[in-house]
């Protein structure tokens, strides 16, 4: 627990540093029998794409740049519970596992909208995947970048 404790405070720098560099709060990395292979930021504002979710990146990224073995090794800790978009992409690249902070429903009460979606979780499960699905963990920390952002 204290090792995914670490990673997702590396999650939640990594979305305010996106708030930093003018984009929504989402950050996101992978980790590899304990290497952090990559990072990402949240990009769809500077990049005017919506699809520029870290989450999505790095799915695509291991797809294209680590083996199937290393991918079945493979955890994404990630600010926020990944959205329906990048948990298809998650379940596509064969990552073993994933690591949030902040819920989807925490997010949706934080912006007042009334549709949290469905579930990464759910989405892995009804694709027929076995990534693991855990969180939140720290939600309390990487609620507040999102608490700070949507109150602006």
């Amino acid at each position: 627990m204290a090792e995914d404790e670490r990673y997702v405070r590396d999650a939640i720098e990594l979305a305010r540093e996106a708030v930093s560099n003018g984009n929504t709060p989402f950050g996101s990395l992978l980790v590899v029998d304990g290497t952090v292979r990559r990072r990402s930021r949240n990009t769809t504002l500077t990049e005017n794409d919506i699809t520029a979710h870290p989450e999505l990146k790095l799915a695509r990224w291991a797809a294209r740049e680590l083996a199937a073995t290393e991918r079945a090794d493979c955890t994404m800790y990630t600010s926020t519970e990944p959205c329906e978009m990048c948990a298809t992409a998650i379940y596509y690249a064969g990552l073993d596992r994933v690591v949030y902070s902040v819920s989807a429903e925490t997010l949706a009460s934080i912006r007042g909208d009334a549709n949290a979606g469905i579930s990464c979780r759910e989405v892995i499960e009804r694709k027929g995947g076995s990534t693991t699905v855990d969180g939140p963990v720290l939600e309390s920390d990487g609620r507040r970048v999102h608490e700070e952002f949507y109150s602006q």
